[in-house]
């Protein structure tokens, strides 16, 4: 049997004397000797900090609590800890207690966003499900940072079904986004009862959960928890590599397990200063990725959370990172880079521009070398007039399942159903201006 390596082979014996391979592997073991104090760490890693040192951290610890996995500690390079990645994504540092006044406790207006109880609608047709607050480990650039401070807390039946009842009265709803913390931190039986619930509703096409497991706590991916996911179809993983280190023969085997059961996998990346921002380490990470059958999707620029404006990088460093990739590397290993708005916005795509110019009837545009080109649009293109009347559509392709719909934002312009020709934001100054004039008249 396969035995774990010496460094995690001490950390078990200080952790639990009688440690064996067994429990080193068992995911309840990991999260009943999680490390949450300065102390422990010092204990078990012979890492020793200066009173100054310590003192800071500990104050940072008393706004936003540590928690880390023994796995995950294992991960550290102790010999040179302040460069380490894993380190830095997983112990208090006296930065996050540094504001800056563009932060926000809640910066993607999640909780304005609810319409009930664990909900988050912000998209028309997908909604994100907090189904509980409870986490492998608590990740130093977490965009809930407000609900680090919480008591965990696994929401009842009673709870969870007021969001289930939102769902099903929301016929528009077809993609449901299991979040928390982390879904994957219920037990078996719950999350079960979840899918099923949500399974059930007619609309709802795909139920997506994201994890953080296979990164903090691989042993979390059971054979029990794979067989009951792939009851539950179509259901999509969504998970969270920031580093190519973090992608262990124990993270491969737990991914591995969920590809084999025809679980689609996908990975949302942070950009974080001293962690990946670099053209290097994100394309060795978008590679690992790929060749353990996981779709790199979002690369994500660090939200405005407050005590995260160490791990900020300017977006320049982000279109850096995309240019690296564009080209360079095969299509699906490059994910979208995104900005979640503050206030609610949603993503919004920041990619390189490969669109130079355009007139009437050809575009311009660059490829990744700089090589300039250009493309002939059609001279005799008849645009089609749509009325949104799909029922009564002529296009040879009719869809059976085609719904009517009712377009908004850009789509709204463009619709020839729709006589808007302007979105306008509230509060605009030049309308004041406009009011005052009038009240003066």
């Amino acid at each position: 049997m396969k035995q774990f390596n010496s460094k995690q082979q001490d950390l078990a014996e200080r952790i639990d004397h009688d440690s064996m391979w067994q429990n080193w592997k068992n995911w309840q073991w990991q999260q009943k000797h999680t490390i949450k104090s300065i102390h422990d760490f010092e204990r078990l890693t012979d890492i020793r900090f200066s009173d100054e040192q310590k003192a800071m951290r500990n104050k940072t610890v008393q706004k936003f609590p540590i928690s880390i996995t023994p796995y995950y500690l294992s991960l550290i390079d102790f010999k040179d800890y302040e460069n380490d990645p894993i380190f830095r994504q997983s112990f208090p540092s006296p930065q996050e207690l540094t504001m800056q006044p563009c932060e926000m406790e809640d910066p993607l207006a999640e909780e304005k966003d609810s319409p009930a109880p664990q909900i988050t609608h912000r998209y028309p047709d997908r909604v994100l499900f907090h189904v509980s607050n409870v986490c492998a480990m608590y990740c130093r650039h977490c965009t809930r940072k407000r609900k680090v401070g919480d008591l965990d807390d696994i929401p009842d039946k009673v709870t969870l079904l007021q969001g289930i009842d939102y769902i099903k009265k929301s016929p528009q709803i077809r993609d449901v986004l299991l979040s928390g913390g982390d879904p994957f931190m219920l037990s078996d039986g719950y999350l079960d009862w979840i899918l099923g619930e949500i399974e059930r509703i007619d609309h709802v096409e795909v139920i997506r959960v994201g994890t953080r497991t296979p990164v903090v706590l691989p042993f979390r991916i059971t054979d029990d928890l794979v067989d009951m996911l792939k009851s539950h179809r179509p259901v999509w993983i969504n998970t969270h590599f920031n580093h190519p280190r973090e992608m262990t023969e124990s993270a491969k085997l737990a991914l591995s397990k969920m590809a084999d059961a025809g679980l689609p996998l996908g990975n949302q990346t942070v950009l974080l200063a001293g962690v990946n921002d670099c053209p290097r380490i994100i394309k060795r990470l978008m590679h690992k990725l790929v060749q353990n059958r996981v779709r790199p999707y979002y690369l994500y620029q660090c939200d405005l959370s407050e005590g995260l404006s160490h791990f900020r990088t300017p977006v320049g460093k982000g279109i850096e990172i995309i240019e690296s990739l564009i080209g360079h590397t095969s299509g699906f290993a490059v994910p979208t880079y995104v900005i979640d708005a503050p206030g609610g916005g949603g993503k919004i795509p920041v990619m390189p521009n490969y669109l130079i110019s355009w007139s009437t009837n050809k575009v311009v545009l660059r490829n990744y070398e700089g090589v300039i080109t250009t493309y002939k649009e059609p001279d005799s293109y008849e645009p089609i007039f749509c009325d949104r009347k799909c029922a009564e559509c002529t296009l040879q392709l009719n869809l059976d399942e085609a719904n009517e719909t009712v377009a908004t934002g850009i789509a709204r312009l463009l619709s020839d159903a729709n006589e808007s020709m302007t979105l306008v934001p509230q509060d605009l100054d030049r309308f004041e201006r406009r009011n005052a004039g009038d009240e003066t008249e």
